[in-house]
């Protein structure tokens, strides 16, 4: 090397570009003399540059120490993969093999760790295969490269191979085991790994809870919970927040509550782990009331925050505080993370605001599979079939995989858009092409899809047909379409299955007695009423809401308990008026009692959903939208009413039922009539 010339290695960086001369390197040590004492401190200077990122400052100022102790390459090797740089790491790694230094086991090990973290597997494996000599340590990081890029049968090689085993190489099998979301194996192993008396680390017994948490196996996680309890482990923050995360996710919210609570000192994980839990649990009120408790206790929250917080906002469909929560998000610098976009998306679309679901999904760069099935499933709430498939027709032109949810949305914008033909290819085309398994909430909407569209027959035959056992939801969307199509006689026959899984179901009592009531059966209604007095079920009743100025007012059929009643009923009358003016006639029909005509329309004119409209149309600025939300399916004879009201009073009025969303304006529905 020395004669035939200067070679030079060069490195770059972010800011520059610099050069080191080997033969300039070769003659370093002769003229450098430093005490003991001057090299230690020059070692714990270069390793602080090193541990900070600064790596062009550290080989500049610190060339003599490298060469005179090239252990000391392992913390360029660590800045490199703190500044996630794999160019300047293989020119590292040239620069190492130039220096004589990769025939050390310690130098090759930092070396594997790196292309490891990069991903970079077949190098990984091609360094792994040339080492002289390897240890325990080589094999680890093996096992964890082979586990991180997917590779479990590699992984699984690897360790059956090695004649010596350390904590690390349990640790390592375990937590990838779950990180592959093989949880059964994990679990099986940290059985094993405990028997043989190797102790687990924090981050292992964190990835078992979480095992436990995807496994839904709380008996499980209450074992490993007294092993953590007996060892000691129980205050660490990984260990407990993952424990709380398993016991809020096995539905055992209190005991998850508990573990927060009884922890001495709290992060932003443990309050992530609260909020989230209680998100999951469907406490929204909670969740919102957490969120301000951990900015009161100094916290930040994160990317994580956000999601759990704006999909508790989507739940109670609350659209001020959602939009205040999407600016502190933005404000944090969390508002470019895909999975907030996906919660935004959903957030907006449920709270009736296509427009902003819409401006939230075209303003985001990097698109994966949850965020477009978001989006597709903001376009099927709002009835916009057409353009849930054209999204999907993109997701398959970029090659990004479909599962599950994303099937489940597009089939449900299929069935409320009456896209018949189109929804019966998706559901062939996930099964065969895609080779997904349905699940039961795949059947149910491939019921309504053929229920709304009077195939009442076939949506029967693939009930009796599906590999999986029917509950009472998909046997109610039937009964539903039996209302629709006016089937008695199939109405009462899916109604006693209905009632034989869940005799206390209120809807099918009420369904039925729909049906009854529309064919004037009114002994039959009687006979029904009784029925659910001598079985003591109780009917839900229907509420709507409506937000004004961050306040939601709530309205209930028949409660005079709002402050403005007497307004809103009188408001109402002469609504009513102008309404039967212009050829309206109340739908009596859906009443479920036998009364007279005037009490009969006294009762409609009571439905939740009017009282919460004419509230708004007191107490809003002309032009400015309603946004009602509903516990219930809008009635016909409302659905009728409100196309009036936002004709008369030229209001566009956005209701969000059970089912989907109606965008009322100029006296026409985006439904079509057809919900």
């Amino acid at each position: 090397m020395g004669n035939s010339g200067l070679r030079c290695l060069r490195f770059s960086s972010e800011s520059s570009i610099f050069q080191i001369s080997i033969s300039h390197l070769s003659t370093i040590s002769f003229k450098t003399h430093l005490q003991n004492g001057q090299l230690v401190d020059r070692k714990e200077q270069f390793a602080s540059l090193c541990s900070k990122g600064y790596i062009k400052e550290a080989l500049d100022s610190f060339l003599a120490v490298i060469w005179k102790e090239p252990n000391l390459f392992s913390h360029l090797l660590q800045a490199c993969i703190l500044k996630k740089s794999i160019p300047l790491g293989k020119q590292l790694h040239s620069l190492i093999i130039t220096s004589g230094g990769s025939s050390d086991k310690f130098i090759s090990n930092h070396l594997l760790n790196l292309y490891s973290k990069f991903g970079d597997l077949n190098t990984a494996v091609a360094l792994f295969d040339r080492m002289p000599r390897r240890n325990i340590m080589s094999c680890n990081i093996m096992i964890n490269a082979y586990l991180q890029n997917g590779d479990f049968e590699s992984a699984k090689r690897l360790f059956e191979e090695m004649s010596e085993r350390n904590v690390a190489t349990w640790n390592a099998m375990v937590t990838g085991l779950t990180q592959l979301e093989m949880n059964e194996e994990a679990l099986s192993l940290f059985s094993e790994m405990n028997k043989l008396g190797f102790m687990p680390d924090e981050y292992t017994l964190g990835s078992v809870f979480r095992g436990c948490a995807h496994l839904g196996a709380s008996y499980p996680g209450g074992q490993v919970h007294a092993f953590v309890v007996k060892c000691g482990f129980e205050f660490y923050l990984v260990v407990g927040s993952s424990l709380a995360h398993m016991y809020m996710k096995t539905r055992s919210l209190q005991d998850g509550e508990k573990i927060i609570n009884s922890m001495p000192i709290h992060n932003v994980v443990a309050w992530n782990t609260l909020i989230a839990g209680k998100a999951q649990n469907g406490y929204a009120e909670e969740v919102l009331n957490l969120y301000c408790m951990m900015k009161m206790a100094g916290f930040r929250p994160d990317k994580i925050t956000f999601v759990s917080v704006i999909s508790s906002c989507s739940e109670l469909a609350t659209l001020g505080q959602g939009k205040q929560i999407h600016t502190e998000a933005i404000k944090a610098g969390a508002s470019s993370v895909v999975a907030v976009i996906s919660s935004l998306v959903s957030m907006y679309s449920r709270c009736g605001c296509l427009e902003d679901s819409i401006k939230a999904f075209s303003e985001c760069e990097e698109r994966d599979v949850v965020l477009l099935s978001s989006m597709i499933a903001a376009y099927g709430f709002h009835g916009l079939g057409d353009e849930a498939i054209k999204l999907f027709h993109q997701m398959q032109q970029q090659n990004l995989q479909a599962n599950e949810v994303t099937f489940l949305s597009l089939l449900y914008a299929c069935s409320h858009s009456g896209l018949k033909d189109k929804g019966l290819e998706f559901f062939k085309l996930m099964v065969d092409m895609y080779g997904l398994k349905p699940r039961l909430e795949h059947y149910t909407c491939m019921v309504d899809l053929l229920g709304r569209s009077g195939c009442l027959e076939e949506a029967v035959a693939m009930i009796r047909s599906m590999p999986v056992r029917a509950d009472a939801i998909i046997w109610k969307t039937l009964l539903s379409a039996c209302k629709t199509h006016k089937n008695t006689e199939m109405a009462r026959t899916i109604a006693e299955e209905v009632l034989r899984i869940d005799p206390q179901d209120s809807a099918s009592y009420v369904l039925l007695s729909n049906i009854h009531a529309a064919a004037k059966s009114w002994q039959d209604v009687s006979e029904l009423r009784k029925a659910m007095r001598d079985r003591n079920v109780k009917k839900e009743p229907g509420i709507s809401w409506v937000e004004l100025k961050n306040q939601v007012h709530q309205f209930c059929m028949g409660d005079k308990s709002h402050p403005m009643s007497g307004e809103i009923d009188l408001y109402l009358e002469e609504l009513t008026s102008e309404m039967k003016f212009r050829g309206y006639v109340p739908d009596t029909a859906s009443v479920l009692h036998d009364m007279d005509n005037e009490e009969k329309e006294y009762n409609l004119a009571q439905h939740s959903e009017k009282l919460a409209i004419a509230f708004a149309l007191m107490t809003t600025q002309e032009g400015v939208p309603i946004r009602v939300m509903k516990n219930l399916r809008v009635c016909s004879d409302c659905h009728v009413a409100i196309k009036y009201i936002s004709e008369i009073k030229n209001r566009e009025i956005i209701v969000r039922d059970t089912s989907r969303f109606h965008h009322f304006k100029n006296g026409t529905c985006s439904c079509g009539d057809y919900w």
